[in-house]
């Protein structure tokens, strides 16, 4: 009797791995591709993280003396720090 229930555990695990040579590199490209985009991700999420931030600051260019300076966001003209002229913000 226990010959009989091994014989038919053996045949429902052979029956289940019966898998086909396509679906196994399928499934071996997926798996593969999922892990290098997970790997990416997380080292571009590692990489923001010690990035330095942009800064708020508008910059000036003087145009009397040429210096290239920056001030506070919240200032529209600012004086040169070399000769005092004021100047505008530089749009990029």
């Amino acid at each position: 009797m226990a010959h009989r229930a091994f014989a038919r555990d053996q045949f429902a695990v052979s029956e289940a791995v019966n898998v086909s040579a396509p679906v196994l590199i399928l499934a071996y490209v997926v798996i593969l591709l999922g892990a290098l985009v997970g790997l990416s991700i997380y080292y571009e999420l590692r990489r923001k993280q010690f990035e330095p931030r942009p800064s708020e600051d508008h910059i000036f260019r003087c145009g009397k003396c040429g210096f290239v300076y920056t001030d506070d966001p919240d200032v529209d003209r600012s004086r040169c720090p070399h000769c005092g002229r004021l100047n505008e913000a530089i749009e990029f």
